[in-house]
């Protein structure tokens, strides 16, 4: 409430007005006491009797009479004397009070009384007092002033404000003679050169003094307006949440005070103002003469229509203080805190007096003054309640207002708002209170509102709340209730006079969309209906897929009303009319409209007035009869469309039913579709023939070699040839000269000036499209343009059709002719103009002087550009209107004063000082927002947006150039979007102009601030911003991340309010992420965006694709699909390959058939490509060979069956080649089909006849033939087909018979070695040892060249470890090595330590070449030591330069490393060395790493610098630490990399995805598709509650995907629970074949009660082998091999040993079991010899049994008793055992466990690769072992002190057969360079035996001293460690103990553990070291050591919890209630034992 104060002042300051207050005298009293002075209480009373005195006078002054100033002729004048006596008497008052200060004080005083305080004093006081009393009669002066404007009785002019009625004094004759007068005085001078030099310096001079004057002048008074435009206009700034409201023009130029933007707004300013005083059309003629008309009396453009109410209701609002801004805001804050603002003393004591008030008291200033400026400004801006007349005449029609634009506000207090809702229904409601209330309650706004709609009708009766469509749309209201309420289409037909409004249309449709578009497509009527308004045509549906409209039912009951000869005697109501136009226009037209008596009487009823005009159209546009039945070619006969007139529902018909012909004969046909566009209501054919290509332009119209005559061409065929024709036009036209300026002679052709200058650009828009809306006329209003400037197309389009109007009304309009320059898109307007000045002037002068006229004045004579010669200014003003024959003088003036300006200024730069400048330039600033302001609230209408706009984006650019403060930049962009939005629509390409930096800008921002910034951008703004991105996006360097944002921001935000930003944004989409993409708005079946999506697709990733499908899968549902057409595939492209699965399979066969080819070029999963090739091949069974080489590879996975029927016909050869290129491939097939097709041949039956063509053409199957067929072959058959067997995929038997057959070939070993290939593997180790090192160094680059897996430790490389380590262990041993490192590096894996250490010093020498080689671990360490030892300066000064040896390096050099230099940018340097290492970096260097730098500032910072690899080293204390974003870093970094996260145990994998799903909220709710595929590999691996929550039709969607993922068993069970929900596939008896498809291996993660409900006749043998097939495809990839344990496999193998068991008839559960079938040794290469009964694996043929011998003895799941009837097997194929071959041997494996002590005492192993067979097997016991040893020398006759390394490496776990005797006589050397291989086998040694080997490494020839052993040597030697005795062992220091392997301490005995290892050794394990500790070692530890082991194994806890073995990685502990519940449960049971 404002205080009495307030309610004083605005009731004395409006009594002049006649508003009466009642207030009494006494109540204006000053309460003078209670101020504290030195007066006594007479003297005081003695005052207030003097100030009453002085009140009477000043009272006297009116004398009540409110008309006493009065500017009546009658009345008296006013008594100056009573004024001047009434102030001295205030003087005499004043002066005891006066100090001499009091000025400086006084806005101290004046913001006290304001405020409303009661202690603000006695000056305060009496300042008041007279101020109140003083206004009265000040108002009622004004108020005299104002009557003057009143027009009189006889004036048809509006009477004004006096503020409008001054401003146009230039009409006054007095003003327009003073112009004329001056005018003249310039015309006549004539000064010298010298004159004019000494003028120019006078005026320089007088300028320069008065502009420093007036900036001293102005400099308080801006100081104060300032700040009171600080507090009103209150600036965006960001809050907390980084978000803020958009801010207007004139908060943008606020902001830019306040942030040192250097606006230059003076000329824009000078324009206004030069607009205002100066209005070009207001004022006489220069030249007048009878072509000038004389101006227009009606008011001028920049006139304005009255508006008082809305004013003062701005006011109202303005004058509210519930926004108001905080001194915080404003320039006080600068001058209070002495930032270096200077200001004045009464400034500064305004701002104190400011920053001591509350925000309460501020805001009764803010009231007070701002009631108190309204009330001063009132008379002289608004209209006088006294010029209204009885008599006066109607008033003119007002010209209707634009839209209101919504504008958001606030309210401290709602109640304010009269948010009445109950009464709005019986009240008019104004449209700012309805905006008001739905901006502050919005909840209450949609129930009360949106959900009542009777109201909302109500409301939307007033256009200006017609977007309450759009704002209800959106709310939470019930959609389904609007859709009912306003979606009513059947009334929108019978109220067939009235167009649907467009804001309800997009209303319907955004709600609606599906029943709306369904009905536009389906009924003739409403289409024609809705697209008869133009502004619908945006709403145009596809309706290509919608079948044609089906009868009107009851149209005949409808027609029976429309028999118009009885219509005489009946009542014809406005419906009955619109029905009979609906169904029968025809007949209407005919009966009725041309039955002129009988329209009149129609006529006469005033409800059907709009039937006239109907009539007119169907008249000017006749249809033509109507035929009786439905026939399409009867209705759309194309040909005759040329030539006669065509109903529009006819057009729309045939566009319905025949698209395609439509198209053709319409469409390209220009003519035809020019005829039709001449009916209005045929304008939608634009929209729908847009897409069309070209229009073919007839060959005759462009006659290039006529146009080089002198002829005139019409203008319509040259623009034509332009569009249509662009490369010959400007070939031909531009590029000749002669023709150009032929075709010039026709003035309607000087288009081609500006077309021609820019010919090598691409063509714009045709130039002489029809104009739709209305005409030209409507659309160029040109009056209209400078307040609504034209955008390029508009100006185009009134250029090329209405060039006479366009020259008349723009050349001699300098304003805009001077607006439209500035525009780079525009400035073709002025040299137009220049041309056609120049032109009218020449022809002017050549008709006088052809008419002989003599006038006075020189027609050519332009006083604007003689004087700007004369005076010699620098101007760049247009001349074209000043210098027109009919110029006026305010032309002439304006542009003379611009002239001058623009001299004056290039002059004063360097005249003014710098301070003076910018004050003037803030006084400038600040002078614009006031104009803004005044602008806003509809005082004037100056259009000072517009002439400001060139200015503030030029400002606005220049500012980002000079600015460096990104903070600056994104706050001016994102708060200030939309207005920068605006600035930039221009309409014109910013590719090459300054504006463009704006744009560039978007792409600087912060990763953090995009996504805000770009959400407040318009639209237009966005489409710059794509456009940019695609003409730099080459050169671009932006992260994926960034774009990835910013098309995120895109789609969410800005695609989804305009569609046609698509094209511009699709080369984005790339970047978009699968989540944003299914997001995508529903425009699936919009052409353009389809097309443009299938262009784009191949670029993208599967993830992005199959989004893209989900996407398409809406608006194409399996429906849809069943009865789409059968070219639906061709039809849709791209896009319907990437389909769900679930969509997809409603493909018919007809449908793929026909679009086989799209589907070929689109990568189809292995599932789609089975779909499609079983529905192909299985229906159609006369497929053509033609039809086969379509399908390509996808014939192979077929059903085989179906293929068979093929076989003798053509068709069957390209089967056959399209299976022998799935093989080529790599595509494993089933074996039944590979045999049947490719193997099963006569020509292979015997294997020395094949040809060696054939030979080589079926190479790839030669391993599946097996070893018998291998043996068969000749060696010259071999030698030729070599160089294609080098590179196939042998088994290490099959490539032995190889090369053992091509070893007879003379000189083969060792020349021709290298040719081998990949079988290497088949060669002898005793053959490599035999090699020279020139033959070995050759034959290893030859091999490498095949593979750079030579010799891999973890798994199988491409040659066997005794192979290995024989090349390695000889080469190693020259000193050369060191020159063949390059050589030898891809061996460096499997090259022994022992070897290395003797050349490091040489190695060192040459570390530019060492650091580069892939060394392991313990090597580099080796020398890495070395170089510490030989230069130790070399590690401090080029440590970067250590390459590979990197993971080498110590942990006490790195930390100095890290110490030395702590910075962020050497941390990152160090760390991105280490990422590069060739192989993992060892535990103990991850954990120094982490270990060192969690002290440093920024560790948290270098996440992504640490790599994912040493990030999983850190505890999960630190990661469980990290922020949102870290962890997200975290994510993003397994999810690239899961390598890594696979590698972890099991606990830490849980422990640390529990962290990460807490962390990113994943904990409740569905576990959507967008979490899921977020976390990647790990998402498996979330907790079970979770995981079982994941949404299910994403599961069912991405089977594929998740096939490839990692589960536990727990995982396991909830897949195969989710998999028989009924979302999913139901019940597992009610499976099919495509369900067990899609299931794929996930068919074994069911029970084996679930696995016999799968019905007998879907288990196929074919169906059972793709299963098997499928889960071995993942056990090889990279997440199978590391991720399930040895338990998990049991199970699954267990799974698959039933299913096949079950199926194939092996387990007679079921009467309908199959017939136990006998394998093939295809089949169990598909499946595996363990699934398989062991009596069917005897039962196999002799050949087939040993073709599969060696897949079998390498099958670790073949059990004992299999092993045992195989082996009797062998036996009997090859006798005994004393006489199996080498070969036999070698291929045995597990099944030769089952030789007795006495078989194994006959084998005979003589070569390495029969004892590497048996020495890889870990099933021995210890007496097999023994006798194995024992076999072993005796068969190579060697003692144990001969055996060498790579013996030793193929013996293996054979080698703990020896006795610790034998071992301690093994060569140390030898057993040193094996020692790499045997210490990463569990060997079965007993500790002395192991003791026995230590004892040996040890040797001075070996290792040395066990204490000189380094973390290298530990890791070398493996779980040899466990032999350490000892002593030894408890002596070992930290970095020895790092060394140790998991695998030898989980070895170590128990009782040795807990001997060796206290409590501080075992604090010194790993994480890895301590997980591997067994219980049975954990048992015997002391309390001390369990806990120093807990704290190793749980650091990210607080207390010593062992979490190993659980699946969930929490401590579990009781719950509280489960022990209450548990309580309870007992209590009964104890108390009530009966119940």
């Amino acid at each position: 409430m404002w205080s009495a104060l307030a309610a004083c002042i605005v009731c004395i300051l409006f009594a002049s007005t006649g508003i009466i207050c009642d207030v009494k005298q006494a109540g204006l009293q000053p309460k003078l006491m209670q101020r504290t002075t030195n007066q006594t209480p007479v003297e005081g009373t003695k005052l207030e009797e003097d100030i009453q005195k002085v009140i009477a006078q000043i009272h006297s002054l009116s004398n009540g009479d409110t008309r006493s100033f009065s500017s009546s002729t009658t009345g008296a004048g006013f008594d100056l004397n009573t004024y001047y006596g009434a102030l001295v008497n205030l003087y005499n008052i004043f002066q005891p009070l006066l100090r001499e200060n009091f000025l400086d004080d006084l806005p101290k005083i004046t913001i006290c009384i304001l405020s409303g305080r009661d202690d603000c004093g006695l000056e305060a006081e009496l300042t008041k007092t007279v101020s109140l009393e003083l206004a009265k009669p000040l108002l009622t002066f004004l108020t005299s002033l104002r009557l003057q404007t009143c027009s009189s009785l006889t004036t048809d002019e509006e009477s004004g404000s006096f503020f409008r009625t001054y401003l146009r004094m230039g009409d006054s004759a007095a003003f327009s003679g003073f112009q004329e007068t001056f005018i003249n005085i310039l015309s006549s001078l004539s000064l010298s050169k010298n004159l004019i030099n000494v003028l120019g310096g006078l005026i320089d001079a007088t300028v320069t003094y008065t502009l420093k004057f007036v900036a001293l002048l102005i400099q308080v008074p801006m100081d104060y307006t300032r700040i009171a435009l600080q507090f009103g206009t209150k600036v965006p700034v960001l809050d907390e949440k980084e978000t803020c409201r958009q801010g207007d023009l004139k908060q943008l130029i606020m902001w830019g005070l306040k942030n040192n933007v250097s606006w230059s707004l003076s000329t824009s300013l000078i324009d206004i103002l030069l607009d205002i005083f100066l209005p070009q059309d207001q004022s006489a003629f220069m030249h007048p003469g009878p072509e000038c008309q004389t101006p227009p009396s009606a008011p001028s453009q920049r006139s304005i229509s009255y508006a008082e109410n809305s004013t003062m209701n701005y006011y109202d609002t303005l004058c509210d203080s519930y926004n108001l801004a905080t001194i915080n805001d404003t320039m006080c804050a600068d001058i209070l805190s002495s930032s270096g603002v200077e200001s004045s003393t009464p400034v500064i004591t305004f701002c104190e007096a400011l920053s001591s008030l509350s925000s309460n008291q501020i805001k009764n200033v803010w009231s007070n003054m701002c009631y108190v400026i309204q009330t001063l400004a009132s008379p002289l801006v608004s209209r006088s309640s006294d010029c209204s007349f009885d008599n006066a005449g109607p008033a003119p029609a007002a010209t209707p207002l634009p839209k209101p634009r919504r504008v958001a506000r606030e309210a401290s207090n709602l109640k304010q708002l009269a948010c009445n809702y109950n009464d709005w229904l019986q009240n008019d409601v104004d449209p700012v209170l309805v905006s008001l209330c739905s901006d502050n309650e919005h909840v209450e706004f949609v129930k009360q509102v949106c959900s009542n709609a009777v109201l909302m009708r109500k409301l939307l009766s007033d256009k200006m709340n017609s977007w309450l469509y759009g704002y209800c749309a959106n709310s939470s209201a019930d959609h389904s209730y609007m859709v009912s309420e306003f979606c009513q289409y059947d009334q929108w037909l019978n109220k067939f006079t009235n167009m649907v409004d467009t804001s309800l249309l997009v209303f319907c449709m955004s709600l609606d969309s599906v029943r709306l578009t369904e009905l536009i497509c389906e009924n003739t009527g409403f289409f024609m209906f809705i697209m008869s308004n133009p502004e619908n045509l945006q709403f145009m549906p596809n309706c290509t897929n919608v079948p044609p409209p089906l009868p009107i039912p009851g149209l005949d009951m409808q027609l029976d009303f429309c028999h118009y000869s009885e219509w005489q005697e009946m009542e014809i109501t406005k419906d009955l009319l619109a029905m009979c136009i609906r169904l029968d226009q025809s007949g209407f037209t005919k009966k009725v409209c041309s039955n002129a008596t009988f329209l009149n009487n129609l006529l006469l009823n005033s409800q059907n007035t709009w039937l006239e005009e109907h009539c007119r159209t169907s008249l000017s546009f006749p249809p033509p009869e109507p035929t009786q039945a439905f026939n399409i070619a009867m209705w759309c006969n194309y040909n005759t469309w040329g030539e006669q007139q065509v109903d529009d529902s006819v057009v729309g018909l045939c566009w319905q039913n025949d698209q395609i012909a439509f198209q053709k004969n319409v469409c390209c046909k220009q003519s035809v579709l020019e005829k039709l566009l001449q009916n209005p209501l045929n304008k939608w054919l634009t929209s729908v023939c847009r897409d069309m290509e070209e229009i073919t332009v007839p060959p005759q119209a462009c006659k290039y070699s006529d146009w080089t005559r002198p002829i005139i061409v019409d203008m319509t065929e040259v623009a034509l040839c332009a569009e249509m024709d662009p490369l010959n036009f400007t070939s031909k036209v531009c590029a000749n000269n002669t023709v150009l300026q032929n075709l010039l002679a026709n003035q309607d052709n000087t288009w081609l000036i500006e077309h021609c200058a820019n010919y090598s650009k691409d063509p714009g828009p045709s130039s002489n499209k029809s104009v739709e809306g209305g005409g030209v006329t409507k659309q160029c209003q040109y009056s209209s343009w400078i307040t609504s400037p034209p955008d390029a197309a508009l100006l185009a389009l009134c250029w090329e059709n209405d060039q006479t109007n366009f020259f008349l009304s723009i050349c001699p309009n300098d304003g805009l002719l001077l607006f439209l320059s500035r525009e780079p898109w525009s400035q073709w307007v002025n040299k137009m103009c220049t041309t056609y000045t120049s032109y009218t002037t020449a022809t002017t002068t050549s008709n006088n002087s052809n008419n002989n006229t003599s006038t006075t004045t020189d027609p050519n004579f332009c006083l604007a550009r003689n004087l700007v010669k004369e005076f010699n200014w620098s101007c760049s003003t247009i001349f074209a209107s000043a210098c027109q024959p009919c110029a006026t003088q305010n032309m002439v003036l304006q542009t003379v004063v611009r002239c001058w300006v623009d001299s004056v200024r290039s002059r004063m730069v360097d005249l003014l000082t710098p301070p003076v400048a910018r004050a003037l330039e803030q006084a400038v600033s600040t002078t614009v927002v006031l104009l803004l302001s005044l602008e806003e609230v509809q005082l004037t209408q100056w259009h000072v947006t517009e002439t400001i706009r060139p200015s503030v984006l030029k400002s606005v650019v220049n500012y980002f150039k000079l600015e460096d403060n990104s903070d600056n930049k994104r706050v001016l962009l994102q708060c200030f979007g939309t207005v920068l939005s605006s600035l930039l629509q221009t309409g014109r390409n910013l590719q090459n102009t300054d504006e463009m930096l704006l744009i560039k800008a978007y792409f600087n921002l912060s990763l953090s601030s995009l996504r805000p910034v770009l959400k407040e951008a318009h639209n237009h703004t966005i489409r710059l911003i794509l456009q940019y991105y695609a003409s730099v996006k080459d050169t671009l360097q932006l992260p994926n991340e960034y774009l990835s944002t910013m098309v995120s921001e895109i789609l969410q935000t800005h695609l989804v309010k305009d569609v046609t930003l698509f094209p511009e944004l699709a080369p984005m989409l790339t970047k978009a992420s699968p989540a944003d993409i299914q997001a995508l708005p529903s425009s699936q079946n919009n052409i353009n965006v389809r097309d443009k999506i299938n262009e784009i697709l191949k670029s993208m990733t599967p993830d992005q694709q199959q989004a893209f499908g989900l996407w398409y899968s809406k608006a194409l549902s399996p429906s849809n699909i069943t009865r789409g057409q059968q070219s639906l595939i061709r039809d849709t492209g791209n896009l319907i390959a990437y389909l769900p699965f679930q969509n997809f399979q409603h493909l018919s066969a007809a449908q793929l058939l026909d679009g086989l080819d799209v589907l070929q070029r689109n990568t189809l999963t292995p599932l789609k490509q089975e779909f499609v090739a079983q529905k192909l091949i299985s229906t159609y069974r006369n497929l053509t060979a033609q039809d086969f080489s379509r399908l390509g590879s996808i014939t192979c996975l077929a059903d085989p069956a179906d293929l068979y029927v093929y076989k003798g016909t053509e068709a069957f050869r390209v089967i056959r080649e399209s299976i022998m290129n799935c093989t080529r491939k790599g595509l494993r097939l089933p074996s039944d089909l590979v045999f049947n097709i490719l193997l099963n041949t006569t020509e292979l039956q015997v294997p020395s006849a094949v040809p060696a063509e054939r030979l080589a053409e079926i190479a790839l199957l030669l391993p599946s033939l097996g070893v018998t067929f291998l043996q068969g072959l000749s060696t010259n058959q071999l030698l030729s087909v070599l160089p294609t067997l080098n590179s196939i995929p042998f088994s290490p038997a099959q490539a032995a018979v190889i090369v053992d057959k091509l070893s007879s070939v003379n000189g083969f070993i060792p020349d021709r070695l290298g040719e081998l290939g990949s079988l290497i593997v088949g060669v002898k180790t005793e053959t490599l040892l035999t090699l020279t090192s020139d033959k070995l160094l050759s034959t290893l680059v030859a091999i490498s060249q095949h593979t750079q897996c030579l010799c891999l430790l973890d798994r199988k490389g491409l040659l066997l470890p005794p192979q290995a380590n024989a090349i390695a262990t000889k080469l190693w041993g020259f000193p050369e090595v060191v020159i063949w490192l390059n050589d030898v590096a891809p061996l460096l894996g499997c090259t022994p330590l022992i070897s290395v250490l003797p050349r490091k010093r040489l190695l060192v020498n040459s570390l530019s070449n060492t650091s580069t080689k892939p060394w392991n671990t313990q090597q580099a360490k080796g020398i890495f030591r070395e170089v510490l030892d030989t230069n130790p300066n070399m590690i401090k000064q080029r440590f970067l330069n250590l390459g590979t040896l990197g993971q080498g390096v110590s942990c006490a050099v790195l930390r100095d490393r890290f110490q030395a230099n702590p910075s962020l940018s050497s941390v990152r340097s160090i760390l991105a060395l280490l990422r590069q290492q060739p192989g993992l970096l060892h535990t103990s260097l991850k954990n120094c790493i982490i270990e060192v730098l969690y002290h440093f500032e920024f560790f948290f910072e270098l996440l992504e610098d640490l790599g994912v690899e040493i990030a999983l080293s850190m505890p999960v204390s630190a990661i469980k630490r990290f922020s949102t974003d870290m962890m997200n870093s975290l994510r993003r970094m397994i999810k690239a990399g899961p390598h890594h996260f696979l590698l972890l145990s099991r606990t830490k994998q849980l422990l640390l995805v529990d962290k990460m799903v807490q962390r990113l909220d994943m904990y409740t709710g569905v576990f959507t598709e967008e979490e899921f595929r977020s976390l990647g590999i790990m998402a498996p691996f979330v907790v079970d509650e979770v995981f079982i929550q994941v949404d299910r039709r994403f599961f069912i969607q991405n089977l594929d995907f998740l096939h490839g993922l990692c589960y536990s068993s727990i995982k396991m069970e909830i897949v195969a629970r989710i998999l028989q929900e009924p979302a999913a596939f139901g019940p597992v008896q009610n499976w099919d074949q495509t369900t067990l498809s899609q299931v794929d291996r996930f068919l074994f993660f069911l029970t084996k009660d679930q696995l016999q409900q799968i019905s007998l006749a879907l288990m196929t043998v074919e169906r059972i082998e793709k299963l098997f097939m499928s889960h071995h495809r993942w056990e090889r990839g990279d997440v199978g091999m590391l991720c399930s344990d040895e338990t998990e496999r049991k199970t699954i193998f267990e799974r698959q040993q039933f299913v096949l068991q079950f199926f194939l008839g092996f387990l007679k559960l079921n009467p309908q079991s199959l017939t136990p079938m006998v394998p093939t040794c295809e089949i169990l290469h598909t499946t595996a010899p363990s699934v398989w009964l062991s009596s069917s694996l005897t039962s196999m043929s002799s050949s087939a049994f040993s073709n599969c011998l060696e897949l079998m003895g390498h099958d670790p799941f073949l059990a004992s008793y299999q092993r045992t009837e195989v082996l009797r097997r062998v036996k009997q194929i090859y006798g005994p055992v004393s006489s199996f071959s080498q070969a036999v041997i070698s291929q045995l494996g597990v099944i030769a466990t089952q030789l007795s002590l006495d078989e194994l005492n006959a084998i005979r192993l003589t070569e390495r690769r029969s004892i590497a067979a048996l020495g890889t097997v870990s099933d021995w016991n210890s007496r097999q072992l023994a006798t194995l040893f024992s076999t072993v020398l005796s068969s190579t006759k060697q003692n144990p002190s001969q055996l060498d390394s790579s013996t030793l490496v193929a013996m293996g776990y054979i080698v703990c057969g020896a006795k610790a005797t034998e071992m301690r006589s093994f060569n140390p050397i030898e057993l040193s360079k094996a020692v790499l291989r045997l210490g990463r086998l569990r060997l079965s040694c007993s500790e002395e035996q192991l003791q026995a080997l230590v004892e040996l490494l040890t040797h001075s020839l070996a290792f040395g001293l066990m204490s000189s052993w380094g973390t290298d040597v530990f890791i070398e030697i493996g779980v040899l460690a466990v032999g350490i005795p000892d002593m030894a062992m408890s002596a070992l220091v930290k970095e020895q103990i790092e060394g140790i392997a998991p695998l030898a301490i989980s070895m170590m005995p128990q009782e040795k553990f807990a001997v060796v290892f206290s409590q501080e050794k075992i604090a010194m394990f790993s994480y890895e070291q301590a997980v591997a500790v067994t219980d049975n070692q954990r048992s015997v530890l002391s309390d001390l050591q369990k806990t120093a082991l807990a704290m190793v194994l749980t650091p990210w806890d607080d207390k010593p919890v062992d979490f190993r073995g659980r699946s969930l990685g929490l401590a579990l502990s009781h719950s509280p209630l489960c022990l209450l519940s548990g309580l309870l449960m007992l209590l009964t049971v104890l108390l009530c034992p009966d119940t």
